[in-house]
C-alpha cells in the first residue's frame, strides 16, 4: 500500500522518496567501520608478507640473544675448559662438534653442553659469541635510532615552526654538520677521548671500549640532521593550516601547538625514518668494528667476529659466513619493515 501525504502535515511527501537499489544496498553493507591513524596503518601493515616476516625474523633473533645466554653455559670471553682442565684441542671446532678430551670426558660420563656454531681460534664457543655480538649491534642501532629521534624532533620542529632568521641559521648549521665525515670525526674523538675514558674507572667504558663511546657520540652530533631536515619540510607545510591557525587564534602556546598539533601529523614521516635509521647505524658500526674502530676485546660484535675471521677464511669459512649473514638478515630485516611502514603510514601511499 502505497504511503500518502496528509494535507494537513508538515512531514515530507514520502513520493518524494525512491527505493535504494541493490548497488546502493551492498555499499551500505561495506562501509568500513571507524578506525584511528595508528589502526588503520597497522592492519596494512600485518598485510604486507615482507613486512610481516621482517617482524617475525626480527622477534626470533630477539628472543634467541634474549635467551641465549640463560641456556647456554658459556661465557663470549671463556676459553672452554673440560672438567676443570684446559682443552687446548678445541680450537675452529665445526658446528655441534667436540675435541677428544670432551668426547673422552663424555665417555666417561660427563656431559658437555654442544658448541651449536663450534669454536673460535682461542677456544670460545662461537654461538655465545654471536649472539653477544648480535646484542652489541642491536643496542648500537636502537640508542642511535633514539638519539636522532630526540635530537631530529625537536631541532626540527624548532627550526621549521619559528621560521625566519632562526630557521635559516638552524638550516646552515644542520648542511655544516651534514658536510662533516662520520668517520674522521669518529678517529678525532677516540685520539681525544681515549685518555679521558681510560681514567675514569667505568665499568660501561671498560666493557665497550673508548671507540663504541665515541660512535654514541658520533651519532649523537651528526645522524640527526636527515630527520630534522624531513621533521622541518613537513612543519614548513602544515604550519599554516587551518587548525594550526586556530590554535593560535585562542592563545595557545607554540610548544603546546607542536607538541598536540603538529607532531602527530608527522608521525608517519617520524615512524618511517625512525625505523629506516636502525639498521644505517647497525651497518656503521659492524663497518667499524671490522676495521677496528669499534669494540674492544674481548667483548664481540657482529663486525670485529667478521674481521677476526678473516685470517681463517680459507681454512674456517663458516666463521665469517655467521656473523655475516646476521647482519644480512638484521639490516634487511628491518629495511624491509621501514618499507611497510612506509606504505602503511605514508598519507600519500594510503590509497593506493
Amino acid at each position: 500500500m502505497e504511503a500518502k501525504k496528509n494535507p494537513l502535515s508538515m512531514q515530507i511527501d514520502p513520493a518524494l522518496f525512491e527505493a535504494a537499489t541493490e548497488d546502493e544496498k551492498r555499499q551500505a553493507d561495506v562501509m568500513s567501520e571507524s578506525t584511528t591513524f595508528f589502526k588503520d596503518g597497522m592492519r596494512k601493515l600485518m598485510k604486507n608478507p615482507l613486512a610481516v616476516g621482517s617482524i617475525i625474523v626480527l622477534v626470533l633473533i630477539i628472543i634467541t640473544i634474549t635467551f641465549a645466554p640463560l641456556v647456554v653455559p658459556y661465557s663470549y670471553s671463556e676459553i672452554i675448559k673440560v672438567n676443570g682442565r684446559r682443552d687446548r684441542s678445541n680450537k675452529n671446532l665445526a658446528a655441534f662438534e667436540y675435541s677428544e678430551m670432551e668426547q673422552k670426558y663424555m665417555e666417561e660420563g660427563g656431559k658437555v653442553f654442544p658448541h651449536i656454531l663450534g669454536t673460535d681460534s682461542l677456544g670460545r664457543d662461537y654461538f655465545i659469541r654471536v649472539v653477544y655480538g648480535a646484542r652489541i649491534s642491536l643496542t648500537v642501532g636502537l640508542f642511535a635510532s633514539i638519539l636522532v629521534l630526540i635530537i631530529g624532533v625537536i631541532y626540527g620542529s624548532i627550526a621549521g615552526y619559528t621560521g625566519g632568521r632562526t630557521d635559516l641559521i638552524m638550516m646552515r648549521i644542520v648542511d655544516i654538520i651534514y658536510s662533516l665525515p662520520d668517520m674522521l670525526i669518529i678517529i678525532l674523538l677516540a685520539t681525544v677521548l681515549q685518555p679521558i675514558l681510560e681514567n675514569t674507572n667505568n665499568p660501561i667504558v671498560n666493557a665497550l671500549g673508548t671507540n663504541m663511546i665515541c660512535i654514541f657520540i658520533v651519532f649523537g652530533l651528526l645522524y640527526w640532521v636527515g630527520m630534522a631536515r624531513l621533521v622541518r619540510g613537513q612543519i614548513l607545510t602544515i604550519k599554516n593550516n587551518e587548525y594550526i591557525l586556530a590554535a593560535r587564534s585562542i592563545g595557545a602556546k607554540p610548544a603546546h601547538i607542536i607538541r598536540k598539533h603538529i607532531i602527530p601529523n608527522c608521525i608517519s614521516v617520524i615512524i618511517i625514518t625512525t625505523a629506516l635509521q636502525i639498521p644505517s647505524a647497525i651497518f656503521t658500526e659492524s663497518f667499524l668494528s671490522f676495521i677496528g674502530m669499534g669494540v674492544n676485546d674481548p667483548m664481540p660484535s657482529l663486525g670485529s667476529l667478521a674481521n677476526s675471521a678473516r685470517e681463517g677464511l680459507q681454512t674456517y669459512p663458516m666463521q665469517l659466513v655467521y656473523p655475516a649473514v646476521l647482519i644480512v638478515l638484521i639490516v634487511l630485516a628491518f629495511n624491509l619493515l621501514g618499507d611497510g611502514l612506509r606504505d602503511a603510514f605514508d598519507p600519500k601511499l594510503r590509497s593506493k
